[in-house]
């Protein structure tokens, strides 16, 4: 049963006929909220029947800039002297968060300061999609919609257990939200309430936002104290067949040193993958591990993760 807030709010909507009330996947849609997980219906199409299709939305996720840019111009997006600057301000405002949430899960402050960061340039960015239209319109209408579809439901549950405002929250053209930029699933599964208060608010609550991302890490298998990557170089042309195959971490550091590659005496006998980043005047190749992994499990790209690792060596700096 739906909270009695969450009601009152719903009965404040004026209901019009929006982009999706006549659309195929409508009527199941509905159907299978109430079967699976007993959700009132009226509030469904009450919500639902006013989202919008946005084409701007499907024009925007075909062309994310780490498939669309080559690694020197992707980096040069983030590591900037304002979202430096930006970044070490942060760290300094909120160091008793940092050092209370870094006890706790053990992730460095820097990388979830660069995390933030880059996400939305510290609150500066959280994006001015309605997050019901995002996911309404990659949920139904993406050609490679069963993530965004899954991505509404969660949506609905996450408004309906935590007392939100449906129609007025807003996010990335993706249904990303908040400082750290949380899809629906993410939230349900990670969002931390810090400091006690009753309510996950990763839109405006700072501290709730430092300790989620730190969380989320934290879940996926963070190893404190271990390193992120190496810049390496090859001894064997051929290793570079081996790189950029994929996000897994495919083989052993004495793998990767048999297959060519010159790994760093100090690196410990742990699984590995290779990556090789394009620069203006030719390429590095860098040598990932867990940590790196991990990273890549808040954004699927490796120009990502290298970007917040760099980002965040970046933040250690005096």
């Amino acid at each position: 049963m739906l909270a009695a807030s969450f009601v009152f709010l719903l009965s404040s909507i004026s209901v019009s006929a929006g982009d999706y009330k006549e659309h195929p996947k409508y009527e199941p849609f509905i159907a299978e909220m109430v079967k699976e997980h007993n959700y009132d219906e009226k509030v469904l199409r009450e919500v639902l029947s006013q989202a919008e299709r946005k084409e701007s939305i499907l024009e925007a996720i075909s062309r994310p800039a780490e498939k669309v840019k080559p690694w020197h111009e992707y980096r040069d997006i983030f590591l900037t002297e304002g979202r430096t600057k930006a970044g070490k301000a942060f760290l300094k405002e909120h160091k008793a968060t940092f050092d209370a949430v870094e006890e706790k899960y053990g992730v460095p402050r820097e990388i979830i300061a660069a995390i933030i960061g880059v996400e939305t340039y510290y609150g500066r960015h959280t994006g001015s999609y309605r997050v019901i239209d995002a996911l309404a319109t990659l949920g139904f209408d993406y050609p490679k919609r069963s993530l965004f579809y899954r991505e509404l439901k969660n949506y609905f549950l996450m408004i309906r257990d935590n007392n939100l405002d449906p129609l007025t929250i807003k996010g990335s053209y993706a249904g990303a939200m908040g400082l750290g930029q949380f899809i629906p699933s993410s939230y349900i599964s990670y969002a931390v309430d810090y400091d006690g208060d009753g309510k996950k608010d990763l839109w405006t609550n700072v501290d709730d936002a430092i300790a989620s991302v730190a969380y989320y890490f934290k879940r996926y298998g963070w190893q404190t104290g271990e390193p992120v990557a190496d810049l390496v170089t090859l001894y064997n042309a051929e290793a570079d067949s081996f790189a950029n195959t994929g996000l897994s971490l495919s083989a052993p550091v004495s793998q990767w040193k048999k297959r060519g590659v010159n790994t760093p005496k100090k690196a410990v006998e742990q699984d590995a993958a290779l990556f090789r980043y394009d620069l203006e005047d030719g390429k590095e190749y860098w040598l990932v591990y867990k940590n790196f992994y991990v990273i890549t499990r808040y954004n699927r790209s490796s120009m990502y993760a290298r970007v917040v690792s760099d980002f965040s060596e970046i933040l250690k700096q005096p």
